[in-house]
């Protein structure tokens, strides 16, 4: 809004927030805090299109092609919308091989958020993982954290060392109501030190909000508790960052004492605790592609910057242009407006509440970045072996064009001895990309999910005919059991 000014100063600019606007007034919409300049044509099929689609794709949705999805929430991660800015630092971009100013745009936005030392830039988050553990990792060694999500775990385990989980209890059940089911389980995280002998534990971490525990939360004094743990046996804390400004936002309208604080505050802290992080950039960095390493250790990023250069290219640029690192900057400040974390939390709050009041079984409470319904118990006749998330993506897609991804037996699950040993939660991930959505095409999405679950008695189980030895599910192929 504006007003008239004198001759000097034609005009002045009002601003203020959408949280004021709304105070004491008739307004209870909340409105994406952007407006859209660019559009892309969505595809629509069949649905015999569709079945035959999904079939030539072996029953995994990761081998669809984009181009024949209508809606596709298979992941948050480098599906966001850029902003103008972000574009215009683009073109701005130094390609320098050595050097660039972008290059130092991107450390100086990492550290202000931050506050470590040693900035590494990566072509996104699993090659800072994989460097992190090239240095760290290796046989006899043990790995501690929340929950480690699939790339992570697989890094970890590729090196040759152990990934322990330490959710807390309430964690793991979909259904119970709690702020921080993200957190760690402090004892348990204890016992895993003494059990394997703080030697062998390179480092610890935490991953904010914990993705596969349901994209949950972790509170700050939970990551006080971690850090006075780490203190006591002497050990290096890390952070799985991907989703840092979402986490800021749950502590601010969670955690006492935060409520005043603003996103960019909290984070401060958060990372204060650490000792280093990874990053893929292509999620709460709104970019499509991109990541970073840091560290306060010097010793460790000489190895880890020695490892860059031979896997991902020279230490200011990590596998990146320069104008990625311009996109990353910009993203890194936009991330942390208060109005956007606002609508971004209640966009996705809005989808968990309407499948919740429809008796669809989903993870409570909503997450950050995704909605996550819980397989189990949308198709209890399916048993865990037979894969009952995966069948419910492939009637999601087969119903409506949406493109879901499994988080459950597939991703997780293990054989021992012979046994087939599921994950604690067999769930189905709705994950949103940022500012690319409307509300109707979420109000679209509820009536598929809500179609799929009205015929949930009709699906059936499924059996893999392919599966690689690490990542399956990225690959795996399927069929039906008849």
């Amino acid at each position: 809004m504006y007003i008239a000014g004198d001759c000097h100063h034609r005009s002045h600019t009002i601003h203020t927030t959408l949280s004021e606007m709304i105070k004491d007034s008739y307004i209870k919409t909340v409105i994406e805090p952007f407006k859209i300049k660019t559009v892309e044509a969505l595809t629509f099929t069949s649905y015999e299109d569709r079945k035959r689609i999904i079939r030539d794709a072996g029953y995994n949705t990761f081998l669809i092609r984009a181009d024949h999805v209508l809606i596709d929430l298979l992941t948050d991660s480098g599906t966001s919308a850029m902003s103008s800015k972000q574009w215009a630092g683009m073109l701005d971009g130094d390609e320098s091989y050595a050097g660039s100013r972008s290059f130092f745009r991107m450390e100086e936005a990492v550290r202000k958020i931050t506050g470590l030392k040693n900035i590494i830039p990566t072509h996104q988050g699993r090659a800072a993982e994989k460097i992190l553990f090239s240095v760290l990792g290796g046989p006899g060694k043990v790995v501690p954290n929340n929950t480690h999500f699939d790339t992570t775990r697989a890094n970890v385990e590729f090196s040759g060392a152990l990934a322990i989980d330490c959710l807390n209890e309430a964690g793991k059940q979909t259904h119970v109501i709690a702020d921080f089911k993200g957190n760690m389980d402090v004892a348990k995280l204890e016992e895993t030190i003494l059990e394997h002998g703080a030697d062998n534990i390179p480092l610890v971490m935490i991953t904010i909000t914990n993705n596969s525990g349901g994209g949950q939360p972790v509170s700050m004094e939970n990551i006080r508790q971690t850090r006075a743990v780490c203190d006591k046996y002497g050990l290096p804390l890390f952070m799985d960052a991907c989703r840092f400004a979402e986490n800021a936002y749950f502590i601010k309208m969670r955690e006492a004492g935060y409520q005043d604080k603003t996103p960019l505050e909290i984070a401060q802290e958060i990372f204060s605790y650490a000792d280093g992080v990874t990053m893929s950039a292509k999620k709460d960095a709104l970019v499509n592609i991109g990541g970073f390493l840091a560290m306060n250790d010097d010793e460790l990023a000489v190895q880890c910057r020695n490892l860059l250069i031979v896997t991902e290219g020279f230490p200011t640029y990590g596998g990146l242009a320069g104008r990625d690192l311009e996109a990353i900057a910009q993203g890194l400040e936009e991330i942390l407006d208060e109005e956007y974390l606002h609508y971004r939390i209640k966009s996705t709050e809005y989808l968990g509440r309407k499948l919740d009041e429809l008796g669809i079984p989903i993870l409570l409470p909503p997450g950050g970045h995704a909605i996550y319904l819980d397989a189990r118990r949308f198709c209890p006749t399916i048993p865990p072996e037979q894969f009952p998330a995966q069948s419910i993506t492939c009637a999601l897609y087969e119903d409506g064009g949406i493109r879901a991804v499994e988080i459950g037996s597939v991703m997780f699950g293990r054989t021992e001895n012979g046994s087939f040993v599921p994950p604690p939660m067999e769930l189905v991930r709705l994950a949103i990309p940022r500012r690319v959505y409307t509300q109707s095409h979420v109000d679209y999405v509820i009536e598929v999910v809500a179609h799929v679950h009205e015929r949930r008695n009709e699906l059936t189980g499924l059996r893999l005919t392919y599966e690689a030895p690490m990542l399956r599910h990225f690959t795996a192929r399927f069929e039906y059991i008849d």
